[in-house]
């Protein structure tokens, strides 16, 4: 279950859920925040199911690799014993996404 908005939860998932809506843009962020609720536990688990799936797709165009994670995401919320793992895979993931985006913006304005 998710903390209270504006509290910190001790659950890695549900810290890397915070993490990502903080970096999404307005409805992206509300799916995201959609996705996590009770409710949605009908669709967030077929399509976590499809995404692992159509990550052994990996060969063709648009499936690829970048699913697995997400479906993992999708299917952790459920299954208690993936919450963890795949709660700290995802904040190291989010680290290393803002320290290269954090690098990004410095050279950009190195060059400018």
């Amino acid at each position: 279950m998710a903390a209270p908005p504006g509290k910190k939860s001790g659950d890695p998932l549900d810290q890397a859920y915070e993490r990502m809506e903080d970096m999404l843009p307005g409805w992206p962020a509300r799916a995201l925040r959609w996705l996590q609720g009770p409710g949605s536990r009908f669709v967030r688990i077929p399509l976590g199911i499809l995404f692992t799936l159509a990550s052994f797709l990996w060969f063709l165009p648009v499936l690829g690799l970048w699913m697995l994670p997400v479906g993992l995401l999708l299917i952790a919320q459920d299954v208690p014993f993936l919450r963890r793992p795949v709660g700290r895979i995802t904040l190291r993931g989010l680290d290393a996404a803002t320290r290269l985006h954090q690098r990004w913006k410095n050279w950009r304005a190195s060059r400018s």
